[in-house]
């Protein structure tokens, strides 16, 4: 699970327990100005076809780390983060290392209205 806060004009994707391990990454800093656009997606966590570049993939259970997904016209990776799709949340990005996260909350309305707000 991936804790959000925003601090400034930065948004801190905070990676928690046994998942840091998983992904490979305790965190991720992203200004604000470079997230162009956030949804709650719980089909998201549901097609991960491609290559794992770093951290782990149990269908079914755990996918968290660094992919680059199939099904994406461009050829940046995706950070990815989910246990429970029901509570993904995808954002994505530009002029960043990653072209999205996809990333499971605890509560994907709250994170939606807190990144989808204007800084």
């Amino acid at each position: 699970m991936v804790e959000v806060t925003v601090e400034h004009d930065t948004v801190v994707f905070t990676v928690r327990g046994l998942h840091k391990v998983l992904a490979f990454k305790s965190q991720l800093t992203v200004p604000r100005s470079h997230i162009i656009g956030v949804r709650p997606d719980p089909d998201a966590a549901k097609r991960l076809e491609g290559l794992r570049a770093g951290g782990t993939h149990v269908p079914g259970l755990v996918s968290a780390g660094t992919f680059y997904l199939d099904h994406q016209a461009n050829h940046k990776p995706t950070f990815i983060d989910v246990a429970n799709p029901e509570h993904t949340v995808v954002v994505e990005l530009r002029d960043e290392e990653y072209q999205q996260l996809i990333i499971e909350v605890e509560d994907p309305v709250t994170v939606v209205a807190l990144l989808a707000t204007s800084g």
